[in-house]
């Protein structure tokens, strides 16, 4: 039996192939609530692997998404008692700085709070009167109590079909307002990103590619004014010679390594997911 009082908070992922996002958002929920559950609608990437590694509950959900069957869907889960839980539809539209807007419903003591998704073509209506199985999820927050009233409800159920000490609310969801913000280093540019990620990952072709094709290029340069400017040999003309050469020679070289690295890199990476290498290590460690 779910308990009626609770005190730890469960936040509940839904969405499907999310596999770019969905570290993030288990990073951030883990940070604010003590479990974090990831309902998966059907992916077809590398979400669910990803949610397992970083130690995240996944559960299959195969029906019709709606809040009703999610919650008759929770309660038969193995998911423990004694949380209240805030579900959350992942789309695309949807931004990770909603998340602390969002948490906040957790601490108002609703026992029910459901924010659908607005319809612009819909004319004005009255919440109370909607049926809460037809809305689509754009987050749902539920206690023990709430979590247990929502499964229990039929599915042509409104808010006014739940009884006078329940505290519900069915509200349609609203936008934040997009206040001006300042661009980090990593943000500012698509070419700020790439420079910050090959200096993060040690990337061959900016450790020995953009230094190779510095020197490749002074050195080609400084060859023709060479030639131009000593026009007898002695042991200056020829020892500046030799440095512009070997400066040329290194420039290629340094290129080539950089290729050349490049290259095998993407071999072993190719190699490794092949033979799942890197599974095999983990079990070995683990």
């Amino acid at each position: 039996m779910w308990n009626v009082t609770e005190d730890k908070l469960r936040i509940v992922y839904v969405g499907r192939d999310i596999e770019l996002r969905i570290i993030s958002l288990l990073v951030r929920a883990q940070e604010i609530s003590q479990e974090v559950v990831f309902v998966d609608l059907g992916s077809s990437d590398s979400t669910i692997e990803l949610a397992e590694e970083f130690g995240c509950q996944v559960l299959n959900y195969g029906d019709q998404l709606n809040a009703c069957d999610l919650a008759k869907f929770i309660t038969k889960s193995s998911l423990s008692s004694g949380y209240s839980n805030l579900v959350i539809s992942i789309t695309q539209d949807w931004k990770l700085r909603e998340l602390p807007v969002i948490v906040n419903r957790s601490r108002e003591g609703w026992d029910l709070y459901f924010s659908f998704v607005k319809n612009d073509k819909a004319e004005k209506i009255n919440e109370d009167d909607l049926v809460i199985s037809s809305l689509e999820i754009d987050h749902l927050f539920l206690s023990s109590k709430g979590l247990l009233g929502l499964a229990d409800s039929t599915e042509l159920s409104t808010a006014m079909n739940f009884s006078s000490d329940f505290k519900i609310r069915v509200i349609e969801s609203s936008s934040l307002l997009n206040l001006p913000q300042r661009e980090s280093l990593a943000s500012a540019s698509r070419f700020a990103q790439l420079f910050y990620w090959m200096l993060e990952t040690k990337h061959p072709l900016f450790l020995f590619g953009i230094p190779g094709i510095v020197l490749f290029v002074l050195g080609y340069k400084l060859s023709g004014n060479v030639v131009d400017t000593f026009s007898e040999l002695n042991s200056v003309s020829i020892g500046v010679t030799l440095t512009t050469i070997a400066m040329t020679l290194i420039g290629l070289f340094a290129m080539m390594v950089a290729i050349i690295l490049y290259i095998m890199g993407k071999q072993v990476e190719q190699i490794q997911s092949q033979y799942n290498w890197n599974n095999r290590d983990v079990k070995q460690l683990k």
